[in-house]
């Protein structure tokens, strides 16, 4: 069946689902989804798990609302652009061109493709991360017989082939387009079943949740960006008076940034690239219209608050208001902190500059590092239970944290999958993005050679690994964070 037979049968499919009532309707319209599911599969990356999890280190149970309305907010706008995509008939590139400004449409090619070759960096660096420590660590792991550059070249290469293969598919007409949207759907349905049965672990342990606050996080709250989380008031509390302020002020800021950010980068400017295109693609028009809201309500807003929803959960049971396992040494006294390089030491010497009377007083102390790292390990316990509780976590300390709630094996494995199961679905994702990006800006054919190989340009990711060796050695922490720019997830 070529792309026009297959359009018109898609078309009766609707006009006689309608015809014969909601549930036919319902069922014909699951048949049908693809593309939002495709936004399902980017947006579930390497930066909504970072931010989710730091979520549910500053704010517990109380932001689980987030993610929903920023998810909301942004089917809106691609409701809209779609709407506009199937009414014109034109591809957006061209239109944008043509009846407002090139300008405007060179640079949100640009940028798109820009954002696919960063955010492709730490993706590779994730996947290989969870390769070597939580799926293969017998063989890449540290002291393994893979170890070392060999195995991550291995690794990258592996992904990088796997991806290709999955991604190229796309362009070999609708039988190709069915094929990858089936292996994305597959992909996104692991990554949900996968951290649902986290999720269900932690339900089921004698800890339990607290259901309650669970069912009170998804109803909006503003408060989070007036006022510290319940959960630190004690903490707060057991602080001395004069430096209670900088720490709740501290507090509020970082969650009004991650607020802030992860509501933002829900939806990345690729996206808003990867859709109409992945619609003229499959021929659709006006008659579509209402069938893509559903779409994507099913195919993106659903996985993604399901998964997303379920690392907060985790992060939050494991993490919220606890000091950083690692850092306890230091907590407790039971060592000194040596250098003001990691973010706990630098959250420490930020509270004592306020001790001094002026900027300048506290720079001139600071001229003496022994006399500074003194003064860092003279403050209090409870301020430094305060500063390691707000150090952010990754998806290795997670799955190190549920192993006692859910066994070695299954936080390794089952957790692993999951995360890389994020990070191969939004690398092909980003590939095939930067193909509708170059065939556009050579005004070629979204298909073929010209896309295949305008895909490659996201190959930058292989690069991630041996740019970032701390995302391997520590599991991406400065690399996948709510603070990245270029995050499209």
């Amino acid at each position: 069946m070529d792309k026009e037979q297959k359009l018109a049968a898609d078309k009766q499919a609707l006009i006689d689902a309608q015809g014969k009532g909601p549930i036919a309707t319902f069922l014909t319209f699951v048949k049908l989804s693809g593309p939002g599911w495709l936004q399902s599969a980017i947006t579930l990356g390497g930066g909504s798990l970072g931010s989710s999890l730091y979520l549910g280190v500053l704010a517990g149970f109380g932001l689980l609302w987030l993610q929903p309305v920023a998810m909301i907010l942004g089917i809106i706008m691609l409701s809209a652009i779609a709407y506009v995509t199937m009414s014109t008939g034109e591809r957006p590139f061209q239109a944008i061109n043509k009846h407002i400004n090139p300008v405007l449409g060179w640079g949100w090619a640009l940028a798109s493709l820009l954002a696919n070759m960063v955010w492709a960096l730490p993706q590779y660096s994730l996947a290989t991360g969870v390769i070597q420590q939580n799926l293969a660590p017998g063989i890449f792991g540290a002291g393994a017989p893979m170890d070392g550059n060999l195995g991550k070249a291995l690794i990258v290469v592996m992904i990088l082939l796997f991806c290709t293969a999955v991604t190229w598919s796309y362009g070999r007409g609708s039988r190709g387009v069915k094929i990858y949207e089936l292996v994305l759907k597959i992909m996104v349905a692991m990554i949900v079943l996968c951290f649902i049965g986290v999720a269900f672990k932690i339900v089921v342990s004698p800890e339990g949740l607290a259901w309650k606050e669970v069912i009170t996080g998804f109803i909006p709250n503003p408060k989070t960006i007036f006022a510290p989380a319940a959960a630190f008031v004690p903490l707060l509390d057991a602080v001395p008076e004069a430096a209670r302020a900088f720490w709740t002020d501290r507090i509020v800021s970082e969650q009004r940034d991650v607020l802030l950010a992860a509501a933002a980068t829900a939806v990345g400017i690729n996206m808003t690239f990867l859709f109409p295109y992945t619609i003229i693609s499959r021929g659709w028009g006006k008659e579509f219209r209402s069938f893509t809201r559903f779409d994507l309500a099913t195919g993106m807003l659903i996985p993604f608050v399901l998964a997303t929803s379920c690392v907060i959960l985790a992060s939050a049971n494991r993490f919220h208001a606890t000091p950083k396992e690692d850092l306890l040494v230091y907590v407790n006294g039971e060592e000194n902190i040596d250098n003001l390089n990691s973010p706990y030491a630098k959250a420490l010497a930020a509270r004592l500059a306020t001790d001094f009377e002026s900027p300048e007083a506290y720079n001139e102390m600071a001229k003496d590092e022994a006399a500074l790292l003194a003064a860092v390990n003279d403050l209090p316990k409870s301020e430094k239970v305060i500063a390691a509780s707000l150090v952010k976590r990754d998806a290795f300390d997670l799955a190190k944290a549920l192993q006692p709630l859910t066994g070695a094996a299954f936080g390794n494995v089952i957790f692993g999958l999951g995360v890389l199961g994020m990070t191969l679905s939004t690398i092909t994702l980003l590939m095939l993005i930067s193909g509708f990006v170059i065939c556009e800006m050579l005004n070629l054919p979204a298909e073929g050679k010209a896309h295949q190989l305008g895909c490659l340009a996201a190959a930058t990711g292989v690069l991630g690994p041996f740019i970032w060796s701390e995302a391997i050695s520590r599991a991406a922490r400065d690399v996948i964070n709510y603070e990245n720019p270029c995050s499209s997830s």
